[in-house]
């Protein structure tokens, strides 16, 4: 039977090491069973770049020397696991828009070569011009078609691409605002955010600028906002994305939010109250970080008793306000005297607004008035008994209960 080491004994340098794994990596060990795992795919590039340096070295291109062309054929074979990888992080329509884009501007460059072909320009001028189309516009077909394939309808293709429109509402977009809050990093720690969360690069800009900034305040909330997205980026349930896209026609970074979402189908999640309503107005999902909170507070009603502490004075007349612990504000009649103290209420009413949740209630007395009267009548009865003891001629009081052997 294999003992597992309890973590006192184990070095601190192995505890170091396995705190500092990603999750990620311990994801991918766990899937590889799987077929086109890591170690599948890393197979098939060291046999593409073994194809590559052979073909380099037989057929020496250029008229180079073999060794030449084996580091040419390696050099090659590099150049497309590259382009290979980054296609990996595009999505689909993207690299739907790319191939008939691509494709239309071929299909342009062949006609305006066989235009060529009927000119009287010499053969090396209409090479040239030939190639330079070939160029141009495949180059062009490709960067429209990308840019352009978010508006492809995938839909509309009989369910060929089912997985694509399963994944039609998992995209969120995160706000500065939520970065720098920090809950939200928690929230997608608890799994209730899952799907591609999508990071602007507007926003890193925007955060990069805080952090940067000479007010030490503003300085430590934008540290702590790239420490949640390293949070966030470390989580192995969650895919991140930084979208290189920017709207410079929109100056606000509002409403290049606001632009992406719609590019991307995404709910944008926030806890901007401006941001909230601009963008509901305009059909734009929402989660809101502060109206789940207000959902997770305890539920009180009217005629319960609570303990609350006195902070500080209301605004009106002879009211005191007091905070529960997630914040929620309690405004208390007849309490300004009861300022610094821990005293029990009776709640009136509770007032949701879009700000959060506001509890009245008055000061209930009964629990200081029972210890009076208990005072009161202990005092009331000892003056009682003083005043028939005193006068020593009167008869002393009856007892309450009869003595034993006494008619």
């Amino acid at each position: 039977m294999q003992v597992t080491p309890s973590p006192q004994n184990r070095p601190q340098a192995i505890q170091a090491a396995e705190i500092a794994v990603p999750k990620t990596a311990v994801a991918s060990r766990g899937s590889l069973q799987q077929v086109g795992t890591f170690w599948d795919m890393l197979g098939i590039r060291i046999v593409f770049m073994a194809v590559c340096i052979a073909a380099g070295f037989h057929f020496r291109p250029f008229g180079l020397t073999k060794e030449l062309g084996a580091t040419v054929g390696f050099l090659f074979g590099m150049a497309v696991i590259l382009f290979e990888l980054r296609l990996r992080h595009a999505s689909l329509r993207r690299l739907i828009g790319a191939a008939v884009g691509s494709i239309l501007g071929l299909l342009g460059a062949y006609l305006t070569s066989l235009i060529l072909t009927h000119t009287t320009m010499p053969e090396s001028t209409r090479s040239f011009f030939s190639l330079a189309a070939f160029l141009v516009m495949a180059y062009i077909g490709v960067v429209l078609g990308a840019n352009k394939g978010d508006m492809l309808n995938l839909q509309a293709l009989g369910g060929l691409f089912g997985s694509e429109r399963s994944l039609k509402h998992s995209f969120k977009v995160l706000d500065t605002s939520v970065i720098i809050d920090g809950r939200v990093a928690d929230i997608a720690e608890a799994q209730f955010l899952d799907g591609t969360v999508i990071i602007p690069q507007f926003v890193l800009h925007e955060l990069q600028l805080v952090a940067d900034s000479a007010d030490p305040l503003k300085r430590q909330r934008g540290r702590r906002g790239l420490e949640v997205l390293q949070r966030i980026q470390k989580m192995a349930h969650l895919e991140v994305q930084i979208a290189a896209d920017d709207f410079l026609q929109v100056p606000e970074v509002d409403l290049k939010l606001i632009e992406l979402a719609k590019r991307y189908d995404a709910k944008i999640v926030t806890n901007d109250f401006n941001l909230n309503k601009v963008a509901t107005l305009q059909g734009i999902e929402i989660l809101n970080v502060n109206q789940l909170a207000n959902a997770l507070k305890p539920v009180v009603l009217p005629g319960e008793t609570m303990r609350v502490f006195i902070l500080r004075e209301g605004k009106e007349y002879n009211q005191g306000v007091a905070y529960l612990d997630d914040g929620t504000m309690v405004v208390v009649d007849g309490a300004r005297k009861m300022i610094n103290k821990t005293i029990d209420i009776i709640v009136t009413s509770v007032h949701q607004t879009t700000a959060g949740k506001m509890i009245f209630g008055r000061h209930d007395d009964r629990s200081e008035q029972m210890p009076r009267m208990a005072a009161s009548g202990g005092s009331q009865l000892g003056e009682s008994t003083g005043r028939t003891s005193e006068g020593g001629g009167e008869r002393p009081a009856r007892p309450l209960y009869p003595e034993p052997g006494r008619s």
